[in-house]
């Protein structure tokens, strides 16, 4: 299991800002590994309860809450990982567990059980959340990401762009989702995680960018598409 405690932020920017202030970080920071020239895309299946509460009480502002998801990178992927995130007023728990691509497909039906044949306790108290609390497959979210990394402080910056999301399918291995577009094509996420504080180099480049502070989450923004649609 993978543990990891820290702060994040989240701001809206352009799409013509993401090309220049990227370029910047890259003369600064180190490139995420599995950059590729556009980056890489992540896929996630959120859970949510029967009557949504992880996804209302993100809306209603609740300050300590959970988000529990199961992540892939390439839709070939042998493995998958659990995540549980857990806010906890400025901070951000996350916790992972890697999982067999067979385990994680029984999760997307809803199924388990899986989770008591791995060992550590994270896999039994996720079990026992996600039975007690009948979460239930929700939504799918995909996007393509630029990491940069900083050791200092457990640094990363991510670009995330081109999200969607779908609703109508949960096989989350499938290479051919329906998705529609949860923000407009220009429109970038800008995510800034670290611990204790932000060093003062990367902070002014911050500064020095056009943003919106966001308080959503893709999983809330995905959701609210659907919820609020009129039929």
């Amino acid at each position: 299991m993978k543990q990891v405690l820290r702060q994040e932020k989240k701001y809206l920017i352009t799409k013509s800002d993401y090309i220049k202030y990227s370029a910047a970080f890259n003369a600064y920071l180190a490139q995420d590994v599995n950059n590729g020239e556009h980056g890489y895309t992540v896929r996630s299946l959120y859970f949510d309860t029967l009557s949504d509460n992880d996804f209302n009480e993100k809306e209603d502002g609740v300050e300590i809450r959970r988000k529990i998801r199961l992540r892939i990178y390439k839709t070939d992927n042998h493995f998958a990982s659990l995540e549980m995130k857990q806010k906890q007023g400025t901070q951000q728990l996350k916790r992972s567990l890697k999982m067999s691509r067979e385990d994680a497909i029984l999760l997307t039906k809803g199924i388990y059980s899986p989770l008591l044949n791995y060992s550590e306790p994270f896999a039994k108290e996720a079990y026992a959340v996600m039975n007690m609390r009948f979460y239930r497959p929700k939504a799918i979210v995909e996007y393509n990401r630029k990491a940069f990394i900083a050791k200092e402080n457990d640094i990363r910056v991510t670009f995330d762009h081109n999200i969607r999301a779908t609703e109508s399918c949960f096989d989350i291995f499938s290479g051919n989702l329906n998705m529609y577009p949860v923000f407009h094509q220009d429109s970038v996420v800008l995510e800034v995680k670290y611990n204790g504080f932000l060093l003062s180099y990367i902070k002014d480049m911050l500064d020095r960018i056009d943003k919106s502070e966001l308080s959503v989450s893709k999983y809330a923004l995905s959701r609210t598409i659907c919820l609020n649609y009129v039929f």
